[in-house]
C-alpha cells in the first residue's frame, strides 16, 4: 500500500473515488487544524516538543510592532501583508520619516510579486455567496490565483512608490520590470528598461530574463521576435551580465512562439549556453519537445535524461515537464521507450516531478494500456500486481484492455480473479464491462474446474444485477447478458441455476435465442427430465419463436412421452 495510508490500513482506499475522498478528507482535516491554531494561537502556546519544532507551533499572523516606524514596515513586508505595508509606507512619508532604499526595494518586490494585493491566505474558510462562487468559477477556469487576475493598471502602488524614489537603483528597476512582465504590461516593461539605461544603470540577470520572456509579446513576426531576443542577449554581453539557467529557459520558452525560426535557433542556443557551463534542466527539454515534437528529438532527449536524478531549478521545472515527457514517449507506442521513462521515474525522487495524483493516474493508465497492447499476459499481470491498487486505480476502459489481453493469450481462467478486482475497484456495476466479461466466459467451454469457477463468478455477477450498489439497481438485464449467464451455468452442469435465470427473460421482457433453447434442451436430455423439456417448449411457444416446431420435434424424437405429454 501507498505510504500515505500506513497509519490507518483499514481506511486504505480501494477505488479512485475512495482515494479522492480520503485525500480530500485528510487535507480538510489538516486545514481545519491549521485554521484553529492560526486563529486562536493563545490556546496553543505550550510547547511539548523536545527539541523545539517551529513548524508545529502557531504562526504569528498579527503584527507585533504597532508604532509607525521602518522596523514595523519591515515586519509587515516579512509577513507578506501588502496593503498594510503600503499604508504604513504612506504614513512614514506623510510624517517625513525617511525610508531606506533597501527597505523600499523590499516593498517593491512584495508589491510586484503579489500584484498590489494581499496573497490569498491558506487554510482560511471563505464566506460563500453568489459573487464569490462566480469568481471561483472564473478562477478555476483560468487556473489562476486572484492576484494573477490583477493587471498592471495606471499609477498603481508599485509605480507610485517607485516614482517617489530620488535615486532608484538596479534592484528598484528590476522589481518594477519583473512585476510588469508578470502581470502583462510588456510594453511598459521595455520602456522602464529604457529609463534604466538612460539613468546610466545596468540591468541584472533577472531583469533580462523577464524581458526575454516578454519579447514574443511585443513583436508580431517570428524574425522580429528573435531579433529582439538576440538584441537583449547582446546587451547582456555588453553589460557583462552572465546568463544563468533561467536565461536559457526564457529563450527556449520564447522560441516556442517563433515558429520555424525557433526550430533553427533552439540547438545553437543550447550549444552556446553549454559553452558557458549552463546545463539544461527538465524545463529546457520540455521546451525543446514543444518546439520540435519529433520522435528523433524525443530519442535524443531520453538519451540525455536517462539515469539522472532531477531537482527543480526553474519554476517551470515544477510545471510537469516529466509528465509531458512521459506522455509523449507513450504516444510513440514504443514499449522500450516506455520502459525507459518508467525507469527514469524510479531514479532518485524523479517520481515527485510526475505531477499531482490526477496526472500520475493518467500516466499509469497510458503506461498500462501500452503494456496491454504490446506485451504478453505474464508481463502484463506482473505490472498489474505491482501497480494496482498501490499506486494506480485503473478505469473501466483499462480493465477492458486487460480482458482483451486475457482473451488474446487464452488465459480466460483468470477471469474470476479479475472479477473480484473489478468489484473492489468499484467497476462491478459497469454494464458494458460486465457484459464483456460474461461473453468471454460463455464463448468457449473450458475444463470442468474452470467452468465451476466461471459458474460461481456468474452467480456473483447476478447479485450485482439484482441489488446493485447500496440497494439500488444499477444495471439492467439484456438478452445477451442473460443468454451468456445461462450458457456459463449450463457448461458447469448447473441446470437448476440456469433454469432460474431462464425465467428472468419473461420477467424482464427479454427474448431468448433459439440457439440458447437448443443448448438447454441438450442439457435436459442428459438428465432425461421430460417435464422440464415440455416446460422449455412452452417457454419457446410463449415467446412465439419461429424455432418452436423444431424444438417440439426434438422433444418428440429424443424423449419418451406419455399420451398426455404428446
Amino acid at each position: 500500500s501507498d505510504y500515505r495510508f500506513q497509519d490507518d490500513p483499514y481506511l486504505t482506499p480501494k477505488t479512485s473515488s475512495e482515494f479522492k475522498l480520503f485525500s480530500l478528507s485528510q487535507e480538510s482535516g489538516r486545514n481545519a487544524a491549521k485554521y484553529f491554531i492560526s486563529t486562536y494561537p493563545k490556546y496553543f502556546q505550550k510547547d511539548y516538543a523536545q527539541p523545539h519544532i517551529p513548524c508545529l507551533m502557531p504562526e504569528t499572523l498579527e503584527a507585533q510592532i504597532e508604532e509607525v516606524s521602518e522596523a514595523a514596515l519591515i515586519e509587515r513586508i516579512q509577513m507578506r501583508k501588502v496593503k498594510a505595508a503600503v499604508d504604513l509606507y504612506d504614513q512614514l512619508q506623510q510624517a517625513g520619516t525617511p525610508v531606506s532604499l533597501d527597505v523600499t526595494n523590499q516593498l517593491l518586490d512584495l508589491i510586484c510579486f503579489y500584484g498590489d494585493c494581499d496573497p490569498a491566505q491558506e487554510n482560511v474558510p471563505e464566506q460563500r455567496n453568489e459573487e464569490t462562487v462566480g469568481q471561483e468559477n472564473t478562477l478555476s477556469h483560468n487556473k489562476r490565483s486572484p492576484c494573477l487576475v490583477f493587471s498592471f493598471r495606471e499609477n498603481n502602488n508599485a509605480e507610485r512608490i517607485f516614482a517617489l524614489l530620488s535615486e532608484p537603483n538596479t534592484h528598484s528597476y528590476s522589481a518594477l520590470i519583473r512585476g510588469m512582465v508578470k502581470y502583462g504590461a510588456y510594453s511598459k516593461a521595455f520602456s522602464t528598461y529604457t529609463d534604466l539605461l538612460n539613468n546610466q544603470l545596468k540591468a541584472d540577470v533577472s531583469t533580462f530574463n523577464a524581458l526575454i520572456t516578454a519579447a514574443p509579446e511585443v513583436k508580431e513576426k517570428y524574425n522580429e521576435k528573435w531579433e529582439l531576443i538576440v538584441d537583449l542577449l547582446k546587451q547582456m554581453a555588453e553589460q557583462k551580465v552572465k546568463p544563468n539557467l533561467l536565461t536559457l529557459n526564457a529563450v527556449l520558452k520564447a522560441l516556442r512562439r517563433c515558429g520555424t525560426v525557433g526550430k533553427s535557433q533552439a540547438f545553437p542556443v543550447i550549444s552556446e549556453m553549454r559553452a558557458l557551463s549552463i546545463d539544461p534542466s527538465l524545463a529546457s527539454y520540455n521546451h525543446l519537445l514543444s518546439i520540435f515534437y519529433k520522435p528523433d528529438i524525443l530519442q535524443e532527449v531520453m538519451n540525455e535524461v536517462s539515469g539522472k536524478s532531477f531537482t527543480p531549478q526553474d519554476p517551470d521545472d515544477a510545471c510537469d515537464p516529466v509528465w509531458h515527457l512521459s506522455l509523449q514517449c507513450l504516444d510513440t507506442k514504443d514499449i522500450e521507450q516506455a520502459y525507459r521513462v518508467h525507469e527514469l521515474l524510479g531514479v532518485g525522487e524523479n517520481w515527485r516531478l510526475l505531477g499531482n495524483d490526477f496526472q500520475q493516474n493518467i500516466y499509469h493508465a497510458r503506461f498500462f494500456s501500452l503494456l496491454c497492447m504490446m506485451e504478453n499476459i505474464d508481463v502484463v499481470l506482473k505490472w498489474y500486481r505491482d501497480l494496482v491498487p498501490s499506486v494506480y486505480y485503473p478505469s473501466s476502459n483499462v480493465m477492458r484492455d486487460l480482458l482483451q489481453v486475457l482473451d488474446t493469450d487464452n488465459r480466460l481462467d483468470l477471469i474470476p480473479q479479475i472479477w473480484k478486482d473489478l468489484k473492489q475497484l468499484g467497476h462491478g456495476n459497469r454494464q458494458t464491462l460486465v457484459e464483456e466479461l460474461l461473453t468471454l466466459m460463455a464463448r468457449e467451454k473450458q475444463n470442468q474446474e474452470v467452468q465451476e469457477t466461471f459458474a460461481e463468478c456468474a452467480l456473483d455477477i447476478k447479485k450485482m444485477y439484482d441489488t446493485g450498489d447500496r440497494g439500488k439497481v444499477m444495471m439492467s438485464w439484456t438478452a445477451g447478458s442473460l443468454s451468456d449467464l445461462v450458457s456459463v451455468l449450463l457448461a458447469a452442469q448447473r441446470r437448476q441455476d440456469a433454469w432460474e435465470i431462464l425465467k428472468l427473460f419473461k420477467t424482464h421482457n427479454r427474448v431468448p435465442s433459439e440457439e440458447l433453447l437448443d443448448k438447454f434442451l441438450t442439457c435436459i436430455k442428459e438428465s432425461g427430465d421430460v417435464n422440464q423439456a415440455l416446460e422449455l417448449v412452452q417457454i419457446s411457444a410463449g415467446f412465439c419463436l419461429p424455432g418452436t416446431p423444431k424444438l417440439i420435434q426434438r422433444v418428440q424424437q429424443e424423449f419418451l412421452l406419455s399420451e398426455q405429454q404428446k
